[in-house]
């Protein structure tokens, strides 16, 4: 009996767990890009070259921005005469700010890497996949513009398809030698680690993507 009711417990204890640990690192990585962005150090390694991805989603990333910010004294004026609920949206709305810029400073700030130790493909704050070049068979143009938001993970002809998708569109297809494990933040089914073999994902110049991969492997 008791460990029966034990087994519910447990996975809502991990699922809070991993929710905090999850929000902590978010938070963690939204500071850490608004600092590379005013050092002007994107994460790309030595000797790789970096392929931005923001440009579908950089205009309503700046209007969230743009409203957020306009929200703060609008709201600081209809409660600024009670002081303890004016602080309260005060704070939240500086964060929620803050939030909103750091966002768009990790998708400027970390983006695709092509180098010689292969592929990082990355996404946002949190997504970060790298691929070695023995792990690559093939990197190629091709453009998709029906992909479905959910599930990232899904089943194709020739194995498991993990679609990291800007306005739901993609145009690099990396195929992989081997089904291949990759690591998706947040718990299964929709995070957690997936056998992939086929990656596809959205890169601004496709043309020097592709042009980089093909210095390093024909």
């Amino acid at each position: 009996m008791s460990s029966t009711t034990a087994r519910p417990a447990d996975t809502r204890f991990a699922r809070v767990r991993s929710f905090a640990v999850r929000a902590l690192r978010m938070e963690l990585r939204i500071y850490s890009s608004i600092g590379r962005a005013i050092a002007r150090r994107p994460a790309i390694a030595a000797g790789a070259s970096g392929f931005r991805y923001e440009r579908p989603v950089l205009m309503i990333l700046c209007v969230f921005i743009g409203l957020s910010a306009i929200e703060i004294p609008i709201i600081d004026l209809i409660v600024h005469r009670w002081l303890p609920i004016r602080i309260f949206f005060l704070v939240i709305g500086i964060w929620g700010l803050t939030w909103m810029v750091g966002l768009l400073c990790a998708y400027l700030m970390r983006p695709h890497t092509v180098g010689p130790e292969g592929i990082v493909v990355r996404e946002g704050l949190e997504v970060d996949i790298p691929l070695s070049w023995a792990d690559i068979a093939s990197v190629e143009r091709r453009a998709r513009t029906d992909e479905p938001k959910t599930p990232r993970v899904t089943e194709g002809h020739d194995g498991r398809i993990l679609s990291l998708r800007i306005q739901d569109a993609t145009n690099i297809e990396i195929a992989l030698e081997r089904p291949t494990p990759i690591h998706l933040p947040g718990l299964p089914p929709k995070g957690g680690t997936h056998s992939v073999s086929t990656l596809r994902l959205w890169v601004d110049d496709t043309d020097g993507f592709v042009a980089a991969v093909r210095r390093h492997i024909p």
